[in-house]
């Protein structure tokens, strides 16, 4: 691959670079802090590529185009080199085989997301009284002759922030709609106000789910920042890698023990750990890893030691959806998936992911027919949101 540095104009230059240790934190962080989500901040990024759970080997080779004005950090962009679609809910396989059929090598493909992350918020990192459009133009060029230049056949950016997807599609960019699971909280003060929303019948299915744990003889805590001890993040990893060793195959396990330890000491400001603990343990039985920046909330992994009833619905839901009202929390995302989330306040939520190919046969046909697509998930979204538990405007039941 040529990751030679381009002179654009005397102003500006332009750097692909292979780590993000490349970058100076402050610099990076200067950027990335100002946005509401966290997954593009320096030690979450250096995080995935310094335990092994973002690199080359893994399929995932950091690529991550920067600009600069003299030694200043005016726009960066979080770029892959991706060997597979793995690790990216966003299931590009229709799109491969196609590329197939028609001769075009599809992988690798260049890719802009945070790793194993689905959760919205994706774009250019600009700084504060830049011109984004004039920077937005300087980096899709660059990325264009960078791709042409070394045979990608797209690139691509997932889970794209919805205030940058206009002016990427100015910029060319077709998008494909999707959709996630997300809460959203409707000036709850309380978890009964929560519970309020829902007809009588999902409200007394939520409450027997939450009185089981005292059957169980089980308590949740909700831990965070510097009370989080050392030994949790270790214990994590194990809950985690449990889980996704019961799902074989698809069971999805990309971080290795070393991410989640490295989350100690210098990124435990953004975690939420809720855990559970039986009357006779110190140490938890169960625990559910979120992360947290603002008014947002992300659940990210769980796992438990033993099967007890009910503990997923409460360590990944119950529990972090009251920890949210608590501490005024707007929006929480729980994660992929949606059988069991749509179940408990979680409507479906559009969301979109932008896309480039470089074969003019496949940018034509994506361009065809990718409206006809998004005509099809936006019926799925309505459909599963007029078939959510709640209360109708006669139900006035308690």
């Amino acid at each position: 691959m040529d990751f030679m540095v381009q002179q654009l104009r005397p102003r500006y230059s332009i750097s692909w670079l292979r780590c993000i240790d490349e970058i100076p934190q402050q610099a990076w962080n200067a950027l990335a802090v100002p946005l509401s989500t966290p997954f593009f901040e320096w030690e979450w990024l250096r995080n995935m590529e310094t335990s092994g759970s973002a690199v080359p080997k893994a399929g995932w080779a950091p690529n991550h185009l920067t600009v600069w004005r003299d030694r200043t950090l005016v726009a960066a962009a979080p770029l892959y080199l991706k060997g597979h679609s793995y690790g990216e809910f966003v299931f590009d396989h229709q799109w491969a085989d196609l590329s197939q059929r028609l001769g075009v090598e599809y992988y690798p493909k260049l890719l802009g997301m945070s790793p194993f992350t689905p959760a919205e918020g994706y774009r250019f990192l600009i700084a504060p009284g830049e011109d984004e459009e004039i920077l937005t133009g300087l980096m899709v060029e660059a990325i264009d002759q960078f791709c042409l230049r070394n045979q990608i056949s797209g690139c691509n950016f997932l889970y794209v922030d919805p205030t940058w997807r206009p002016l990427m599609e100015r910029f060319g960019y077709k998008k494909w709609l999707h959709h996630s699971y997300i809460w959203k909280n409707q000036d709850y003060q309380t978890f009964d106000d929560y519970l309020a929303a829902f007809n009588a019948n999902q409200r007394r299915n939520i409450k027997r789910e939450r009185k089981s744990l005292d059957k169980a003889g089980l308590r949740m805590e909700a831990v965070t920042g510097e009370a989080i001890p050392k030994s949790l993040c270790s214990r994590m990893y194990s809950f985690y890698a449990d889980t996704c060793d019961k799902f074989g195959w698809w069971g999805s396990k990309y971080l290795t023990r070393q991410f989640f330890e490295q989350l100690y000491p210098n990124y435990l400001h953004r975690v939420v750990l809720i855990a559970a603990y039986a009357e006779d343990t110190r140490q938890p039985v169960g625990m559910s890893f979120c992360l947290f920046k603002g008014d947002r909330l992300y659940g990210r992994y769980w796992g438990s030691a033993e099967d007890y009833n009910h503990l997923h619905f409460n360590a990944c839901y119950y529990k972090p959806i009251e920890w949210a009202i608590a501490n005024d929390v707007q929006i929480f995302d729980p994660g992929a998936g949606g059988r069991h989330k749509k179940r408990r306040g979680f409507p479906a939520t559009p969301h979109h992911s932008l896309h480039r190919f470089y074969d003019p046969r496949l940018q034509q046909i994506f361009a065809t027919y990718i409206e006809e697509v998004n005509e099809l998930e936006q019926r799925e979204i309505e459909a599963i949101n007029q078939d959510l538990p709640l209360k109708q405007e006669n139900d006035c039941s308690k």
